[in-house]
């Protein structure tokens, strides 16, 4: 007698897989924060959009991360316990995506809220390094080139107590050459160099949002060596969230770097 093979009941066929419909929406919303977070800066820059409207656009790419971030959690729990769903690793880049974008804005606004509410950034209160060839450069700047005296430096202070001159036991001129490779160095856009008076001026941008920020160098003898002062203010913007501190400590260390000082 010959053998017919039996087709299984429907019941006990194999269930197809199914792609994971909340798999996909986390990762699009993760994206979606993603987009927005990398066009606000960019778009402000190249003159799209306001300044207003690119805060914007970082503040909604931070409630987005958050939400793809919550999908995310759910979707990868749902295809790593579902037999038949399949999109775990895209809910696993969803999560990654939402904890950078939202973990990186979520770090700036606690930074925005560390540091004083300042922009301009000195090494001597009293005689601030002064500016000459910048000054047509801040015409309808938002803010001052004056500084802004005692009240702004005791912020300053209380944040950033290493700020200080630097002291150098090498002669003036030899210290201003450093002071040139330096600021060279940082990419600065260089507006003065005055090796006779021991000033540089030069224009900063910031590499996200394009904010152009001012720098003033002044090199003076300081007994047998030489004493390095900076100033660094932002024409917009009434807190720099410790930008031009960064920039006036990184430009000091490199001075050094260039002496081969420690």
């Amino acid at each position: 007698m010959s053998t017919v093979a039996q087709t299984p009941p429907a019941s006990h066929a194999a269930s197809p897989v199914r792609f994971s419909r909340f798999a996909i929406v986390a990762f699009a919303v993760a994206a979606l924060a993603l987009l927005l977070g990398a066009v606000a800066g960019p778009g402000y820059r190249f003159g799209w959009w306001t300044l207003g409207t690119a805060f914007n656009l970082l503040k909604y790419a931070f409630l987005v991360g958050a939400v793809g971030v919550v999908l995310g959690i759910v979707a990868a729990v749902r295809t790593w316990t579902g037999a038949h769903l399949r999109g775990f690793w895209l809910a696993a880049l969803a999560v990654v995506a939402g904890v950078l974008v939202a973990g990186t804005l979520g770090q700036w606004l606690l930074q925005a809220r560390k540091v004083p509410a300042i922009h301009d950034i000195t090494t001597d209160p009293k005689y601030p390094a002064p500016f000459v060839a910048v000054v047509p450069l801040r015409q309808g700047a938002a803010n001052p080139i004056a500084y802004g005296g005692p009240e702004v430096y005791a912020q300053q202070q209380k944040a950033y107590p290493d700020i200080q001159p630097l002291h150098l036991d090498v002669p003036r001129e030899r210290a201003f050459q450093a002071v040139e490779r330096a600021a060279r160095g940082m990419g600065w856009t260089i507006d003065a160099d005055v090796p006779g008076e021991g000033r540089l001026e030069a224009t900063a941008t910031t590499f996200w949002f394009g904010f152009k920020d001012d720098v003033a160098v002044r090199v003076n003898p300081d007994g047998a060596g030489s004493r390095v002062d900076v100033r660094s203010v932002s024409r917009i913007g009434k807190s720099d969230v410790g930008t031009n501190a960064r920039r006036v400590r990184t430009f000091l260390s490199k001075v050094k770097a260039q002496l081969g000082v420690k």
